[in-house]
């Protein structure tokens, strides 16, 4: 449920909060956006989250962007009038045109959308979750676009899309995957081919710490098979940590959620204090 809206310089209600039908990311779909956490009133990896946004927007040939900690601001000045955790989603559109003699989008518009979080519950982590893999990839894995029209299209039962381009798994619809095989290892995708996910970021510097051999290369399908594999689970701002159970229809591991994946979620909001900004 949305809770608060900052748009046109100011915080409004939701149903207060409207874009001209002019703007290119209604008409196009042109248009960045990041989704990040707070916790305990203070935005999760609030720096990475707004430089990754920056740099979704320069790829994206937007131009005239507002200053980094002037949005940082804004984040924190929302969450606090809000008053409690909530759910953070910025964005910037394409504007009103396109300047096609100097290739870029000049007039972007910027707003922030806070909402109830979402966060996965105690129940949704025992069940784990399934993932439909589709034999695409998205189009520019470093830039976090609106367009995510794939991860509608999901059979009864499924949480996400699973990314599989040509038998590679890459990441989910709206996360980052890890494969754990039985040997130990765990496989997830190198970032020259997915989005470089904040808690992906995080729990890389945990399973080094750990002292898990981790591979950064894409997991191949077949490893999906119970000779290989033992356990999956992916990674996002707002999910955090998570298993997968069952992909398509493969059941992971035993259909239940894997040590790895338990140790790892118990790591992670452990120390999730020192990415509180």
């Amino acid at each position: 449920m949305l809770l608060l809206c900052y748009i046109d310089g100011k915080f409004v209600k939701p149903e207060e909060a409207v874009l001209p039908i002019s703007d290119l990311i209604i008409q196009r779909g042109v248009g960045v956006f990041e989704a990040l956490a707070s916790i305990n009133l203070k935005p999760l990896m609030l720096t990475p989250h707004m430089t990754r946004f920056i740099n979704s927007a320069k790829s994206s040939c937007i131009v005239n962007i507002p200053d980094v900690e002037f949005m940082k601001n804004i984040v924190r000045e929302g969450i606090k009038k809000v008053g409690r955790d909530v759910r953070v989603r910025t964005f910037l559109t394409g504007g009103d045109a396109f300047d096609a003699e100097k290739g870029c989008f000049e007039s972007p518009r910027f707003f922030v959308l806070f909402e109830d979080p979402g966060f996965i519950t105690p129940e949704e982590f025992e069940k784990g979750m399934t993932l439909e893999p589709i034999r695409a990839g998205r189009d520019d894995p470093a830039v976090k676009s609106t367009n995510y029209r794939m991860t509608f299209q999901l059979p009864a039962g499924a949480s996400d899309v699973l990314y599989c381009p040509n038998g590679e798994i890459t990441e989910a619809g709206h996360s980052n995957f890890f494969l754990v095989l039985k040997d130990g290892t765990i496989v997830t995708a190198p970032l020259n081919r997915v989005l470089k996910g904040t808690t992906r970021m995080a729990v890389m510097e945990l399973l080094k710490e750990e002292g898990f051999n981790v591979e950064e290369r894409c997991p191949l399908w077949p490893e999906l098979s119970s000779e290989k594999t033992s356990e999956a689970f992916i990674t996002g701002s707002i999910k955090m940590v998570v298993p997968v159970v069952k992909i398509g229809g493969i059941t992971i591991g035993d259909g239940r959620p894997g040590k790895v994946t338990r140790k790892i979620a118990e790591l992670y909001k452990k120390h999730i204090e020192k990415w509180l900004e």
